[in-house]
C-alpha cells in the first residue's frame, strides 16, 4: 500500500531541512545564472551584427566601424550561432553528467558541488562581462568557453540530486522531489528577473550580478552542506525520513518495478542497521556500464532525451520567441516567459504527490505528456495578448515541466535505490548522470534544430516538432507504464481474493 501523503513529513528533522534549502537554491542559483543568457539573446544579437547606423557614418567605412566587434553580418547568422552555442553547451554538459555521476560516487560530493558551482560562475563572468568591457569578440573563445561552462555544470545536478536521496527516503519522494525539483523552475523565474532589472545597463551586468551571486552561494553550500546523515551520527529513521508506514515491503519497492520487495528491504536493513560502522568503510561504487543496464534506466533516459529537448528549447529559446513574434519589448518578454516555470512547478509537484497516492510513477507521466501535446497545440495557435499567452504558456509548462522535474529527480532517485542494486547503494549520482546526461543529449541536438528549422520554415513548424518529441517520450514509457498497469491490476485482484 501506498504511504499516507502526509504523514512522512512528521519524520524530518532540521537536518532534512538545511538539507533542503541549501541543496535548492544551489541549483536555483546555478539556472538563474544559465537563464541569463537566453535571456539577453536579443541584445547579444544585437550587439553581434552591424546597425544601419554604422553603414551611413560618412567619416569611418563599414570595416572600420564594426568589423571587430561584429561577428556576423545579418540577425539569421547570429540566431543560427546562438543555437549552435546552446547545443554545445548542453553536449558539453552531457558529458560532463556522465563523468560528474560517476565521480560524484566516488569523491565527497560537497567538494564537487562546490567546484562546479564557483567554477560556473568564473566562467560566465568571463563569457559574459569581460568579453564585453575589454571589447573581446571572437567565435573560438565563446565556443571555448562555453564548453568549459558546461562541462562545470555538469556536476552540480547528480550530486544535489545524490545529496537528496541519501536524505529522504522512498516514502512520499514523489512530493518531496517534486516540490524540491522546482528549483530549477525558480531559478529560471530569479534568472529572468535579475537579467530584465539591469538590462537596460548592457547585457554584461545581467551576467555579473548572477555570476557574483552564483560564487557566493557555491561558498555558503562548501562550508554549510551535510552530504549524509552519517555525518551527524543520525540512525535509520533519522536519516531516511521514514514513518513507521515505510516498513512495510511495498514501500521500499522502487516504482517502476513489481519485483524483489523481499530483497530490497534485507538490502536496506543490513546496510543502515550498523549505526556504529566506521565512516571509512563505505560501500563500493557501481560501474557506469552496470548502473546503465539497470532495470528502468534506458526507457527512463529515452523519454528524458526527448523530453528535455522540449522543455530546454522553451527554457533557451521563449524569450527570444516572444520578442521575434510578437514584437514585445525584451524586458516584457523576460517577464512574460516566467509563466512557463510557475506552471513546471505547479507541474512537478502535483504530479509527484499523485504518483506517490498511486505508488506508480508511469501513469503520471503517460497521461501528463498526452495531454501536453494537446498544450503545445493550444500554444502555437496564442493569440497576441499577453494575458492569454501567460495561461496557455503556464498550462504548457505544468505538462512539459511537470514530467521532466519528476524524471530528472525522484524517478532517478528510484532508479539508483533500486532493489537490482543487491546492496551496492553507491548508484545514486552516477544512475542521475545517465538519466540526465542522455537527456541533455537529446536537448543539445534539437537546440540547432530549432533555430534550423524556424529560419528555413518558421516557427510553427518548431511547435509540430515539440508535438512529435513529446509523443517519442510516451513511446518509450509504454513498456514500463504496461508493466505498472499489470501490478496495479495483479494487486486489486489479490486484495479481493483476502476480502
Amino acid at each position: 500500500m501506498p504511504p499516507s501523503c502526509c504523514g512522512y513529513l512528521s519524520q524530518y528533522t532540521h537536518h532534512h531541512l538545511v538539507v533542503f534549502l541549501l541543496t535548492f537554491f544551489s541549483y536555483v542559483l546555478l539556472h538563474a545564472s544559465r537563464k541569463t543568457f537566453s535571456n539577453v539573446k536579443v541584445s547579444i544579437s544585437a550587439q553581434w551584427t552591424p546597425s544601419f547606423q554604422n553603414g551611413s557614418a560618412p567619416a569611418f567605412s563599414p570595416g572600420e566601424t564594426w568589423e571587430e566587434n561584429r561577428l556576423f553580418a545579418d540577425e539569421k547568422q547570429a540566431t543560427l550561432f546562438l543555437g549552435a552555442l546552446d547545443s554545445i553547451f548542453l553536449f558539453s554538459y552531457a558529458v560532463g553528467l556522465y563523468l560528474s555521476g560517476i565521480i560524484g560516487d566516488r569523491v565527497n560530493l560537497r567538494y564537487v558541488l562546490c567546484f562546479g558551482l564557483c567554477g560556473s560562475a568564473v566562467v560566465e563572468f568571463l563569457f559574459g562581462t569581460l568579453t564585453e568591457w575589454l571589447h573581446i569578440y571572437n567565435i573560438y573563445l565563446y565556443c571555448g568557453l562555453w564548453v568549459l561552462n558546461g562541462l562545470l555544470q555538469s556536476a552540480v545536478w547528480p550530486c544535489v540530486v545524490a545529496v537528496m536521496g541519501n536524505w529522504f527516503g522512498k516514502a512520499g519522494r514523489g512530493f518531496v522531489f517534486g516540490l524540491w525539483s522546482a528549483c530549477a523552475s525558480v531559478g529560471n523565474i530569479l534568472g529572468a528577473f535579475l537579467a530584465s532589472s539591469v538590462l537596460k545597463y548592457g547585457y554584461e551586468y545581467a551576467f555579473l550580478v548572477t555570476s557574483v551571486v552564483q560564487f557566493a552561494g557555491g561558498v555558503v553550500v562548501f562550508f554549510g552542506l551535510l552530504t549524509s546523515p552519517k555525518e551527524v551520527g543520525l540512525s535509520l529513521e533519522s536519516e531516511t525520513g521514514l514513518s513507521p508506514v515505510e516498513r512495510d515491503t511495498d514501500s521500499h519497492r522502487p516504482l517502476m518495478s513489481d519485483e524483489e520487495d523481499e530483497v530490497e528491504v534485507e538490502v536496506y536493513t543490513r546496510q543502515y542497521q550498523q549505526p556504529d560502522e566506521p565512516l571509512a568503510e563505505t560501500p563500493r561504487a557501481i560501474g557506469f556500464c552496470q548502473a546503465f543496464c539497470l532495470p528502468g534506466v534506458l526507457p527512463y533516459s529515452l523519454a528524458y532525451a526527448c523530453l528535455k529537448l522540449v522543455n530546454y528549447s522553451f527554457f533557451f529559446w521563449l524569450p527570444f520567441y516572444l520578442s521575434n513574434n510578437y514584437g514585445w519589448k525584451e524586458a516584457e518578454a523576460d517577464r512574460l516567459s516566467v509563466w512557463y516555470d510557475v506552471g513546471g512547478i505547479i507541474g512537478g509537484t502535483v504530479q509527484g504527490l499523485i504518483s506517490d497516492c498511486m505508488g506508480k510513477r508511469s501513469p503520471v507521466l503517460a497521461m501528463s505528456l498526452a495531454l501536453a501535446m494537446g498544450a503545445l497545440m493550444g500554444y502555437s495557435r496564442s493569440p497576441n495578448d499577453q494575458v492569454i499567452n501567460a495561461a496557455l504558456l503556464a498550462t504548457t509548462g505544468f505538462f512539459i515541466g511537470g514530467p521532466s522535474n519528476m524524471i530528472s529527480s525522484a524517478i532517478s532517485a528510484d532508479l539508483g535505490r533500486q532493489g537490482a542494486l543487491r546492496g551496492n547503494q553507491e548508484a545514486l549520482a552516477t544512475v542521475t548522470g545517465i538519466v540526465d546526461g542522455t537527456g541533455s543529449i537529446g536537448a543539445a541536438g534539437g537546440q540547432y534544430l530549432v533555430s534550423l528549422i524556424e529560419s528555413k520554415l518558421g516557427w510553427m513548424y518548431v511547435f509540430y516538432f515539440f508535438i512529435v518529441m513529446t509523443g517519442c517520450s510516451i513511446v518509450f514509457i509504454i513498456p514500463l507504464l504496461f508493466k505498472e498497469v499489470l501490478a496495479m491490476w495483479r494487486d486489486r485482484q489479490a486484495l479481493r481474493r483476502q476480502l
